[in-house]
């Protein structure tokens, strides 16, 4: 099976430039989350979303690349059925010009 969270948006400090650490800004972050189904073992996408949100407002990382890494980290752990996970965070307004993200993809 396959979840997929797409567009989730919401504002935390993000980012190693002064105004980034001052100012909440907003990220969109997309999922993929393939994953082992099996009754009653089940992956409840509405506590991934608050397991993002949460880690990012609160650790208000300087690197997107380690909130992507600790992301990973805790929605495997907690998660177990996981096999493979694709994660990107979009600064959609960053740039006048361009939106900048930064993906990876995780398999077990």
């Amino acid at each position: 099976m396959t979840i997929h969270i797409e567009d989730l948006k919401f504002q935390c400090i993000i980012g190693i430039l002064d105004f980034e650490r001052a100012t909440p800004q907003d990220v969109v972050v997309n999922l993929t989350i393939d994953y082992e189904f099996k009754k009653n073992e089940f992956i409840n996408y509405a506590e991934i979303v608050e397991i993002i949100k949460n880690e990012v407002i609160v650790n208000q990382y300087y690197l997107i690349e380690d909130a992507l890494n600790d992301l990973i980290s805790k929605l495997v752990n907690k998660f177990l059925t996981i096999q493979k996970i694709n994660l990107k965070i979009t600064k959609p307004s960053i740039l006048a010009d361009a939106k900048v993200s930064v993906s990876t993809l995780f398999t077990l």
